[in-house]
């Protein structure tokens, strides 16, 4: 029979080998760097295979990966938030200093703290849409603004850098308890946040696998033009992206304020890298339009392990940024040879 007579095969309903469907998947290259690192430490490092030893693991974990799943979303959608890491000490300065100043039960604090930290995440997607400058830009300018009000409210309010401890305050044991307590499970205490973590992970994978907004955050992120051509709300997309961020920002931000009942101002510097980094190791691209939320939470998780491994380990914790570094590198070399592995295969 003639080749050219055989009916073609729809590439939608054509049969896909498990090892083309395993290399398509953008968390890949973390999965496999986590994993090398768990043995590496499981060897370099007495007791890191202990319980305690991986809830600590999973404790710093946690705290990263809160907010490395949201800027993973982000990501995908094509943009990215320099102001994340002092968002969250704004969301706890808002809690802890309303509270405090108006004498009201904490949980109106944490009330009020939601609300300003959604407007910022609202801000911030308002002022990249209507403007069309870059996010850089943008998130650049909130992060030094939030650095200068963070610094200045507490000065003005508090006539200190840091806030007033509201422990004695009604509300505080039960909000402790929902952001900040530790779980036992067989014996092996697990902070809250951990169940945080793995909350925002599943819902962050339900959003981008199940939902239509999902499709709109892969279409946003791969071509803004394109998806706006086919009717994607390209704006709101990414005005909702940022106030993703934010809830982020606001979880962390309580738990950072619960846990130690005062705040200090100029916390949180920094980590707005800490978080891109994750999600970049698990596999999201820069250019948008490619990742997982699963991919942020091993990225997380890899980022927990390497920072606790060297101290069980005993060595010069002055050595952990090389490594991140070196881990964020070979990360990206991999996950970009899975990818086009991933396009050869098909």
């Amino acid at each position: 029979m003639n080749a050219a007579l055989e009916p073609a095969v729809d590439e939608r309903i054509a049969r896909t080998s498990p090892l083309r469907k395993l290399l398509a998947r953008p968390e890949l290259g973390s999965v496999v760097g986590a994993l090398a690192v768990l043995v590496f430490f499981a060897f370099a490092a007495d007791g890191f295979l202990r319980a305690a030893s991986l809830s600590t693991v999973l404790y710093a974990s946690s705290t990263i990966g809160i907010m490395a799943v949201p800027v993973a979303l982000l990501m995908i959608g094509g943009e990215f938030d320099l102001s994340a890491g002092v968002l969250v000490t704004s969301s706890a300065l808002v809690s802890s200093m309303f509270s405090y100043q108006m004498t009201a039960n904490t949980w109106v604090g944490v009330g009020v703290s939601l609300l300003v930290t959604l407007a910022v995440g609202a801000f911030n997607g308002f002022v990249l849409t209507r403007t069309k400058l870059p996010s850089f830009i943008v998130t650049l300018g909130t992060f030094l603004m939030l650095t200068g009000m963070n610094l200045g409210f507490t000065k003005l309010i508090d006539d200190t850098v840091s806030t007033k401890s509201i422990a004695d305050m009604e509300g505080f044991p039960s909000a402790r308890a929902v952001f900040a307590s530790t779980l036992t499970f067989g014996g092996v205490d697990l902070k809250v946040t951990v169940l945080w973590w793995l909350g925002l992970v599943a819902l962050g994978s339900w959003i981008l696998l199940r939902t239509r907004a999902g499709n709109w955050i892969f279409a946003v992120g791969g071509n803004a033009d394109a998806a706006r051509a086919v009717g994607v709300p390209v704006a709101r997309t990414k005005i909702a992206l940022y106030m993703g961020v934010a809830l982020g920002a606001w979880i962390s931000g309580q738990h950072l304020l619960f846990s130690f009942d005062a705040v200090q101002s100029g916390e949180g510097v920094g980590n707005e890298l800490i978080y891109i980094i994750a999600a970049v190791i698990g596999g999201c691209l820069i250019t948008g339009g490619y990742g997982s939320a699963v991919g942020s939470a091993v990225g997380a998780l890899l980022f927990g392990m390497t920072s606790k491994g060297i101290v069980f380990a005993e060595w010069n914790p002055d050595w952990f940024k090389f490594f991140l570094g070196a881990m964020l590198l070979l990360a990206t070399l991999l996950n970009a040879w899975v990818r086009k592995r991933a396009e050869a295969s098909k």
